[in-house]
């Protein structure tokens, strides 16, 4: 099974429970933590990295895309916050820096971990907004990400229109 995909068990909230995670989920949250803290205390990744790797269940987590994450994120964010700028009504200083890496996490995933299905990567952003985001944050993750699928993963979006997966 695809472990983008597996859905083994579920918590009460409709989460799934931590140790059902696949890899690749924990490795999003970790990159969620770090490049949270890269946003707010402004640190450098390598040294975010250092203390990421020493956290509890971080050895559960594909290390090699919690890396692509957060250092692709943060070489590369001006580029992503010329992507996610268009999509926003409002600016960078009003949105939670939660949603501003999970967003970042989204288009960074979009832009260049095509193994990934385009409709996989919303989703699992969408679960990290309601895990660690504000009350309706996921909402805002959600408009954003879908508003930029169809320009980065074209071929993909479309492919799905036509087959009669989405609208």
């Amino acid at each position: 099974m695809n472990d983008e995909t597996s859905t083994t068990s579920t918590a009460a909230a409709g989460t799934r429970k931590s140790s059902a995670k696949p890899a690749r989920s924990r490795s999003r949250e970790f990159a969620l933590q770090a490049l949270y803290q890269h946003i707010v205390g402004g640190n450098e990744a390598s040294d975010i990295d250092v203390f990421t790797r020493d956290l509890s269940g971080f050895h559960k987590a594909d290390s090699a895309h919690y890396d692509a994450l957060l250092y692709g994120c943060t070489e590369q964010a001006q580029a992503l916050d010329a992507l996610i700028g268009p999509k926003l009504d409002r600016s960078f200083a009003e949105i939670s820096p939660v949603e501003h890496a999970v967003m970042w996490i989204g288009v960074y995933e979009l832009q260049h971990c095509l193994d990934v299905p385009w409709r996989v990567v919303l989703n699992e952003c969408i679960e990290l907004a309601k895990d660690f985001g504000g009350t309706d944050g996921h909402k805002y993750v959600n408009a954003v990400l879908n508003g930029l699928a169809p320009e980065l993963r074209a071929a993909e979006v479309q492919a799905d229109r036509q087959a009669g997966r989405i609208k």
